[in-house]
């Protein structure tokens, strides 16, 4: 759902696209986003992925929210630098295209920027198994790349993923980890 960029506990663990020059209204780095300064916004190719819908910031927040700071809460990795991709709207709901969107980002920003893109985290899911989307995941829009190695959601519905697959998390690539949690009540059992 994008990044709430400017929030005061990951402010200061966002990316900043060298490429580009805040505000100038011009595609500085040619990659056909304008001043995506701090990432991109799929569903309207535009360089503005603000959060409008609150589960992208939250997460943003465990995993890289400034710590020592007096301010809200702490991420687990307080030096982090966060780019945003929103392909998902204010209910949650998005395309796959747009998400292949934003992983052509991500690998576009690895290999022809040269930017240090370790990971995405990926807690969402849905849809049929897409062969363009798995494409996109594995890098192969970037010959010769290393690939991203991607956290995907394994889904939330207590099912096994190898009978009924929840994508991308069921993808099976060797640079996804698909994350799961266990009901609450297995844990006192």
């Amino acid at each position: 759902t994008g990044v709430a960029y400017d929030h005061p506990d990951l402010a200061a663990n966002m990316w900043t696209n060298p490429g580009e020059i805040p505000g100038n209204g011009i595609d500085d780095d040619g990659n056909g986003y304008i001043d995506d300064v701090y990432g991109i916004n799929a569903m309207t190719n535009s360089g503005n992925p603000m959060d409008d819908q609150g589960h992208g910031t939250h997460v943003s927040g465990t995993i890289g929210a400034r710590g020592n700071n007096s301010i809200g809460v702490v991420g687990v990795n307080w030096n982090v630098r966060i780019a945003a991709c929103k392909f998902l709207d204010a209910t949650g709901s998005g395309s796959t295209s747009d998400a292949v969107k934003c992983f052509q980002y991500f690998n576009r920003l690895k290999k022809v920027q040269g930017q240090n893109i370790l990971a995405t985290n990926n807690s969402w899911g849905g849809g049929p198994f897409s062969q363009t989307l798995y494409d996109a995941m594995a890098g192969l829009d970037q010959p010769g790349m290393a690939p991203i190695l991607h956290a995907a959601a394994a889904g939330n519905s207590n099912n096994n993923n190898d009978g009924s697959p929840t994508y991308p998390g069921a993808y099976d690539l060797d640079n996804i980890i698909a994350v799961a949690a266990s009901d609450h009540n297995d844990l006192y059992a």
